[in-house]
């Protein structure tokens, strides 16, 4: 099902704050033309930032594997602008930000000393009762680039994948190479089987989540095994419990999975998932 979002009140577009409908880049803007940027979404609750840092060096990571020199934590102090612009600043939102390589005449190469674009806004999102909601998704081929760590603006596979589900009634699209899961079209990934929760490696073939990092931490704290290791597709007859997680979408179980059109995993508990969502709670509403 798909909901209706609306466009911010102001953002944040190379120096100025603008109306959404006067914020204009242009035609031969990298990021428009080639998907050459990255971007980030970080989480506030009730106007109090979670793991602010760690977004900002994970946009850092990708703006330096991609060679784009800009300072990623130069954007904090705007960031809190943008909230308290937005009247957010005791609710719950998120910020989005975005970095694209600039302006310059089309090329496959990069040009030399050009500036770099920067977008930035806050818009208000729903955090809480995300522990009561349950996903039935659907899992399909991965077919995005070898670089899934890279937090790029080019998504049309991811785009694709979310919009199959979507169309087809299912919450995700869980994604799967050679066999093995990786990751959703917007989540990170987590099975558990025997009491162990597993989760794909970081790597080039998944995003680095930064709730998913929180969610190992929070097993770590518990005394809940963590195996880093994908599962293989066969592997569901002896999964109990799934779960995916997010920025926003934090940690929702997974009821269902279909694949080829046929239902191959139905939940059997959700005891370990619904512990990390209490401790979740409890770390960011404390």
């Amino acid at each position: 099902m798909k909901t209706k979002k609306s466009y911010p009140q102001e953002v944040y577009l190379n120096g100025s704050w603008l109306k959404p409908e006067k914020a204009q880049v242009s035609v031969f803007d990298r990021g428009f033309m080639l998907g050459d940027g990255i971007y980030e979404v970080s989480p506030f609750y009730k106007g109090k930032a979670f793991k602010l840092q760690e977004h900002l060096q994970r946009l850092q990571y990708c703006l330096d594997e991609i060679g784009l020199d800009f300072d990623a934590f130069s954007l904090e102090e705007i960031i809190y602008e943008a909230i308290e612009r937005a009247k957010l600043s005791d609710e719950d939102c998120a910020v989005y930000m975005q970095v694209s390589r600039g302006t310059a005449p089309r090329s496959h190469f990069v040009p030399e000393k050009i500036e770099a674009t920067i977008l930035l806004y806050a818009f208000p999102v729903t955090l809480e009762g995300f522990e009561k909601k349950t996903w039935d998704v659907m899992a399909t081929e991965d077919k995005r680039w070898h670089r899934c760590d890279i937090k790029s603006t080019a998504l049309l596979a991811n785009v694709m994948a979310n919009e199959e589900a979507i169309a087809a009634g299912f919450a995700e699209n869980l994604l799967v190479r050679k066999g093995y899961f990786t990751e959703g079209s917007h989540s990170s990934l987590f099975f558990i089987k025997y009491g162990v929760v597993h989760t794909h490696p970081e790597g080039p073939e998944i995003l680095s989540g930064i709730t998913r990092a929180e969610v190992i931490k929070i097993c770590n704290d518990l005394g809940i095994k963590v195996r880093e290791k994908a599962v293989h597709i066969d592997e569901l007859v002896e999964v109990e419990e799934i779960f995916v997680t997010g920025t926003t979408t934090q940690i929702i179980p997974v009821s269902s999975i279909t694949h080829n059109n046929k239902k191959v995993y139905s939940a059997s508990k959700d005891s370990i998932t619904k512990k990390l969502q209490q401790v979740f709670i409890e770390r960011t509403r404390s």
